[in-house]
């Protein structure tokens, strides 16, 4: 078998690893293991509501090292070449101080005794797939409830989500092994959702504050806001692509006519970029 070079020690640990995994996984994360192969884990998280990550699919291989569990896995993410977050990088590289690509103290650090892969998955998804991922960057924690902060995280905000729109596409087209079924049953129960984010966020809503099902908050509209011009030029591009996309694997209700205007806005702002 390979992957089994670290002794007895790792093989117990892996299969304890498997056992925390199949018995505590939130709902929004997805792992399997490959038998043969048993230092390799591939994980699956789904977008938050809430998040300008919302209904994507992010990818991330895990690799137990013969040092394991003395050691932290080594976790790469699928980013087909795209960085939508401070803490992925477009190289495949997760920083954080878990896996001790970061700096960190305390149990912000691996801990042989108690860390779990459990702990990886979770932290990346609410420490790194975050609602305010501007402040993710070192340092930007400093600007928090700062107008400086509150400029610049809205439109990175934004960027994050058209770059979660773009790696939906890429997902499609060429979905990571094991996941082909995966990717495309959850675009096909999603995909209206993600289209009418699309045009929640046309109509003015703040990116990274919708509820479930794309339904607008509380938070979501703020006095005399509307979406950037570029968000608007970007959309024009990928929503017809993304409409593409879901009906060719038969995604329900994704269709212009149902957004109440959406193909509309969409002409508007290709009017404007003409001009």
């Amino acid at each position: 078998m390979q992957g089994s070079n670290g002794g007895k020690k790792w093989v117990k640990a892996v299969h304890k690893e498997w056992k925390i995994l199949g018995n505590n996984l939130p709902d929004t994360i997805y792992v399997r293991a490959f038998e043969d192969r048993m230092d390799l884990v591939r994980a699956v998280m789904v977008g938050a509501s809430g998040t300008p990550y919302q209904d994507g699919l992010f990818f991330f291989d895990m690799h137990l090292p013969p040092s394991y569990p003395d050691e932290p896995p080594l976790v790469y993410y699928h980013s087909f070449g795209l960085q939508l977050n401070p803490n992925l990088y477009d190289s495949g590289t997760v920083c954080l101080s878990l896996l001790g690509t970061f700096v960190g103290e305390g149990s912000e650090e691996w801990l042989p005794a108690t860390s779990t892969l459990l702990q990886v998955v979770v932290s990346i998804q609410g420490l790194i797939l975050n609602n305010q991922p501007f402040f993710n960057e070192a340092g930007y924690e400093a600007l928090v409830d700062k107008p400086e902060g509150h400029r610049n995280a809205a439109p990175y905000s934004e960027n994050a989500y058209l770059l979660t729109l773009r790696s939906m596409l890429h997902l499609l087209r060429r979905p990571p092994q094991g996941f082909e079924e995966f990717v495309r049953d959850h675009f096909r129960r999603r995909g209206r959702f993600v289209l009418g984010a699309c045009e929640a966020y046309l109509r003015g809503c703040v990116v990274g504050t919708l509820g479930g099902d794309a339904r607008a908050t509380e938070g979501s509209k703020e006095e005399g806001r509307t979406c950037s011009a570029g968000l608007r030029l970007v959309l024009a591009n990928l929503v017809p692509r993304l409409v593409a996309a879901f009906a060719e694997i038969g995604a329900d209700g994704c269709d212009y006519d149902q957004f109440h205007g959406l193909r509309d806005i969409l002409v508007e702002a290709e009017t404007c970029s003409s001009e």
